[in-house]
């Protein structure tokens, strides 16, 4: 039985892209906390059923981090180091030049959706010299989440075509820049990337709690409604 005073470790989920989606329903899935603010020991509830590896996917200074560090109800564990010459005429800073740190292994945070469900959220490196670590953490993971910038959409091909070669879903999230001058729309994203009609694509700001929790429930709603269209066999 776990201990509500205790911090839990990391789940141990099975590997490859077998597992089968969550039991959350639509109606489960509202925050249970909501207005609670991220705090260093914030524990799980007693009632807590189920672990859920989400993996937050997307190119080079995008929001992965940002968004992790946003959302989590527990101080998030990142891997950032400062940038060195190894990325120097590599790493595109355009539009985020005040960029000086980069995560080179992961970030990991944790959000409660409700009394039984706990998301677990890997945020996944962004430059390509890292992309060798993505299929590690596509491992045991249910779904997904590609953050997108419009101003470097190129840069998310890769996230979506690893993840279908993964069989993984995914959500893709259009993360907004102040300093975008082309504004694209969700239709011309989802052209861009070639997505399936069923994949998710909406607005987020990575930076807003409410948002990024808005993102994170519309993938759990994605995967209720694919397990459904799988028992169905459709």
């Amino acid at each position: 039985m776990r201990c509500a005073d205790s911090e839990p470790a990391t789940p141990t989920t099975p590997a490859g892209p077998a597992a089968s989606a969550p039991a959350v329903t639509p109606s489960d899935a509202v925050p249970a906390q909501a207005t609670a603010p991220p705090g260093p020991r914030t524990p799980l509830p007693a009632t807590a059923e189920q672990g859920v590896k989400i993996v937050v996917v997307g190119g080079f200074a995008v929001g992965k981090t940002t968004m992790v560090r946003a959302v989590s109800e527990i101080r998030p564990l990142s891997t950032e180091e400062v940038m060195t010459e190894a990325g120097e005429g590599v790493d595109d800073l355009a539009g985020v030049e005040s960029k000086t740190t980069t995560t080179v292994a992961f970030d990991f945070g944790r959000i409660t959706l409700n009394e039984r469900t706990v998301l677990y959220l890997f945020g996944a490196p962004g430059q390509e010299r890292f992309w060798f670590l993505w299929d590690q953490l596509f491992a045991g993971s249910l779904g997904a989440v590609v953050l997108v910038d419009t101003r470097k959409v190129a840069d998310s091909w890769y996230a979506v075509d690893r993840l279908e070669a993964h069989r993984t879903p995914f959500v893709v999230a259009v993360n907004r820049f102040e300093n975008d001058p082309r504004r694209y729309g969700l239709a011309e994203i989802r052209a861009a990337l070639n997505l399936s009609a069923h994949v998710p694509v909406l607005d987020c700001d990575a930076r807003e709690r409410a948002s990024s929790k808005e993102v994170l429930l519309t993938l759990v709603d994605h995967l209720y409604h694919r397990a459904l269209a799988q028992e169905a066999g459709v």
